[in-house]
């Protein structure tokens, strides 16, 4: 799951870790981060190990829309 400030809830979503270019497929449950964050998702800690980062805690990601 993720939080997104621009799309909606239940939009799927396809994030790819440009490091690795590993991708996994998340829906959007909540709105955020805040944007003074400069963070452009939220991935829940699943979503974030599935890509590699989770101990990391953050990444250069590209978020693409899926439905």
């Amino acid at each position: 799951v993720a939080a997104h400030p621009t799309y909606r809830c239940g939009k799927m979503l396809r994030v790819i870790n440009l490091a690795n270019h590993r991708q996994v497929d998340v829906r959007v449950v909540d709105y955020g981060p805040a944007a003074w964050t400069g963070r452009i998702i939220d991935l829940s800690y699943g979503a974030a190990k599935e890509l590699g980062f989770a101990k990391a805690g953050v990444a250069k990601v590209l978020v693409v829309p899926l439905q």
